[in-house]
């Protein structure tokens, strides 16, 4: 590897931009990766976060659009970046590293006025940065020709093709010349993905300089182990906070866009500077949280995983992960954002009784033990177990039950009895055995003279619960109920030809007159 950026072939105007932003050795994924790129070959490169991906590509860029001139409307290159703020770093790292050259720059991101993008398109760019949605939108409207693109930028691949931008990418190949240079970047791209990019790239170099998915040895990582409910998650989350060590600021990453606002709102209750940032707020409150967050107005920032994709803010000192991510690939993103640039950071993830598969998924991608931290802070006696044996601890077994509420299986039902009193059967007073077979009339005038019913503030213990009354029903058929096999019928219905289910209807028992 080069030991300076003047053995990788770039030109005088790039290198002594470099030298002037505080750099002077190149990663090793710009010392392998921006030699390809200058001899214009598709180049696939993966490498963990922190490692300088950005200016992998965007120096030899500037190096090559040297020459040439950008026309209305047709920009020379096209970079595709995932979300708003990685398209506005981006764009910042042209600033930084081109301001010895004359190129011109339009970020076409959502958010923005059309009629600011539409200016700089019609006068002409050399280099257009933007999300595929807004840019569809763009030429849809006419507004963007894209026959002119000479190279062409994937940044964050994985991310790109493996969550729903596959079909606007497509599309905006689709409208690109056959004979121009591809280059996709990202952290993480499995064999699926990889697949993906023989539409987009031809005979590529990939560039890989560490094992995909894995994590800095920059980064200290723990596990904590916290309640399921929201309100203890927090309560840790607090406790976390106040006590770990050379805190200066930290990145707390949520899985859904909701909690960001509650738990941000609930740091400010509690007297943390904190701030929220999550996709579906609009783009000028994104900018100026970030913008906070950046020059230390705030300290803690609370994200869904718009934050957790490139965002380079190297003083990070701490990440939270609030929830464990679904994905086990976004946990590599997320603690990235701390431990660059060869600082040290420190990454704490909270872990509820649910959370074990995802857990389980990300210690089998990193393939690295991760050390569990009680909440109060002392060493667990046990460092990255099962995920399974710790969800299985949380959960003592419970005995299976039948549909009907009670113990599937006979070895359980003593102790099911044992855990639940049992209930006296109700029985009917012998005054009310065979009231369906009294006449209408008999039952009022017994009704009539039977004694008042106690008031309904008297405790008596022939009252019961609904649900024990009806346990106690005997089973129904379609109609009334029947008595048992071995009951014996009433002698009023024992030669009824119409079984012993009551009386015979009267009318049925007159005498049938026959016509002579």
């Amino acid at each position: 590897m080069t030991d300076d950026f003047s053995g990788l072939g770039l030109s005088t105007k790039v290198t002594d931009a470099v030298t002037s932003a505080g750099y002077t050795t190149p990663t090793e994924i710009q010392a392998q990766a921006i030699p390809h790129i200058l001899e214009k070959k598709d180049v696939i490169g993966i490498a963990q976060t922190g490692t300088g991906k950005t200016a992998s590509f965007v120096l030899p860029m500037l190096h090559l659009l040297e020459n040439g001139r950008a026309r209305a409307r047709m920009p020379r290159t096209l970079i595709l970046e995932p979300t708003r703020e990685l398209a506005a770093q981006v764009s910042e790292n042209f600033e930084k590293y081109g301001k010895n050259h004359r190129l011109t720059m339009a970020l076409i991101i959502g958010g923005v006025s059309f009629e600011d993008q539409n200016k700089k398109l019609d006068r002409g760019v050399d280099v257009l940065i933007a999300t595929p949605g807004r840019l569809l939108d763009q030429i849809e409207r006419g507004k963007i020709m894209l026959n002119g693109v000479e190279i062409l930028v994937i940044d964050e691949a994985d991310r790109m093709l493996d969550m729903g931008f596959i079909d606007d990418i497509e599309k905006i190949v689709n409208r690109l010349p056959p004979r121009r240079q591809t280059m996709l970047f990202s952290a993480t791209m499995d064999a699926q993905i990889e697949k993906l990019t023989k539409k987009f790239l031809k005979d590529p170099v990939h560039v890989q300089v560490s094992r995909a998915a894995s994590t800095a040895d920059t980064i200290d990582q723990k596990l904590v182990k916290v309640g399921s409910k929201p309100e203890e998650k927090r309560a840790a989350l607090r406790e976390r906070i106040a006590a770990a060590d050379g805190l200066t600021n930290a990145i707390i990453f949520c899985n859904r866009k909701r909690d960001v606002a509650t738990l941000a709102r609930s740091l400010e209750r509690h007297g943390f500077s904190a701030g929220g940032l999550h996709g579906d707020m609009d783009q000028k409150s994104r900018t100026e949280t970030l913008d906070a967050f950046k020059n230390n107005r705030l300290t803690l920032l609370v994200a869904s995983d718009v934050a957790a994709r490139g965002l380079d803010i190297p003083a990070v000192s701490h990440v939270f992960n609030f929830d464990v991510p679904v994905h086990a690939e976004d946990y590599v993103h997320r603690i990235g954002r701390t431990g660059r640039a060869g600082r040290l950071g420190v990454a704490y993830t909270l872990v509820a009784p649910a959370d074990g598969k995802h857990l389980d998924a990300i210690l089998k991608l990193i393939q690295k033990p991760i050390e569990w931290l009680e909440v109060s802070g002392k060493p667990a006696a046990a460092a990255a177990p099962v995920a399974e044996a710790e969800e299985g601890a949380e959960r003592p077994a419970r005995p299976a039950r039948s549909r009907r509420g009670g113990p599937r299986n006979r070895a359980d039902a003593p102790a099911a009895e044992e855990a639940a009193p049992a209930r006296a059967p109700r029985t009917r007073p012998e005054s009310e055995k065979g009231e369906g077979a009294k006449p209408r009339a008999a039952r009022a005038a017994t009704a009539e003279a039977a004694p008042a019913e106690p008031v309904a503030d008297e405790p008596t213990a022939a009252v019961e619960p609904v649900k024990a009354e009806r346990s106690q029903r005997p089973a129904r058929g379609r109609g009334r109920p029947r008595p048992e096999a071995d009951e014996e019928p009433s002698a009023s219905n024992s030669n009824s030809p119409f079984g012993n289910d009551g009386p015979v209807p009267a009318f049925l028992l007159r005498p049938t007159r026959i016509g002579s």
